[in-house]
């Protein structure tokens, strides 16, 4: 096993590790937990009762978190020649269509964060597969990535709308913002995630929806959140 820094292990000091805490306690807890020079990300993982094997227990979706990530989001806009202008007017880093699905292909570009596109460029993007699904970049209509509204599909990405999903093993993993945001700011990007993911649940789930749910900052430890108050 690893041997924590020293910075962890001060951090792991000032909460007990199997206690279940508020939500408010917990973000704040976490707050005082990001010791790193840099400005940690804050993640939640949220463990579900349910099966990811089964496409009537998926849960995926998108939201736009109220303050945002805290990161700098850069969007490709894959669309035809004649949605360009609109595309970058709305805020897109990047702007077109045959010439950057070739530089992906070609020359393992990946000098964004998100795609977004319109249905009549599906069978285009299709051939990406391979190398977009593994990195998560792959467009998908439940993510509010395949649109005609492209503007206001932009303007989303840059305002900090994420996506949600299932890992194998059941967990969501996202992030709430900056420790820099305070424990405020993080508690409302907190409620509206949780809030999304507990609208999401599936009809076939049965039993407890929600079977755990840890907060932790980039390089700190995880708190444990009292799961059986958030619904």
């Amino acid at each position: 096993m690893a041997i924590k820094g020293k910075k962890y292990q001060d951090s792991a000091k000032l909460f007990e590790k199997s206690k279940l805490y508020d939500k408010a306690d917990a973000i704040e807890l976490v707050c005082q937990t990001a010791k790193a020079k840099f400005d940690e990300t804050i993640e939640v993982h949220v463990r579900l009762g349910v099966d990811s094997r089964h496409a009537d227990q998926q849960v995926r979706g998108a939201i736009v978190l109220p303050h945002g990530t805290g990161k700098s989001v850069r969007v490709l806009a894959l669309v035809k020649p004649e949605m360009e202008e609109a595309a970058k007017a709305a805020g897109a880093d990047y702007a077109g269509s045959d010439e950057y699905i070739e530089k992906i292909q070609k020359e393992n570009w990946f000098d964004f964060d998100v795609i977004i596109t319109t249905p009549n460029m599906m069978g285009a993007i299709g051939r990406l597969g391979r190398v977009l699904g593994p990195k998560g970049l792959m467009p998908n209509p439940k993510s509010g990535t395949v649109t005609m509204d492209i503007a206001r599909a932009v303007n989303e990405a840059k305002a900090g709308k994420i996506e949600y999903r299932l890992d194998k093993t059941n967990i969501i993993h996202c992030p709430i913002g900056k420790a820099s945001f305070g424990a405020e700011k993080l508690g409302e990007n907190f409620d509206t995630l949780l809030g999304a993911i507990i609208k999401a649940k599936p009809a076939a789930a049965k039993g407890q929806y929600i079977k755990s749910c840890v907060v932790a900052s980039t390089m700190g430890p995880g708190v444990k959140v009292n799961y059986s108050k958030l619904g």
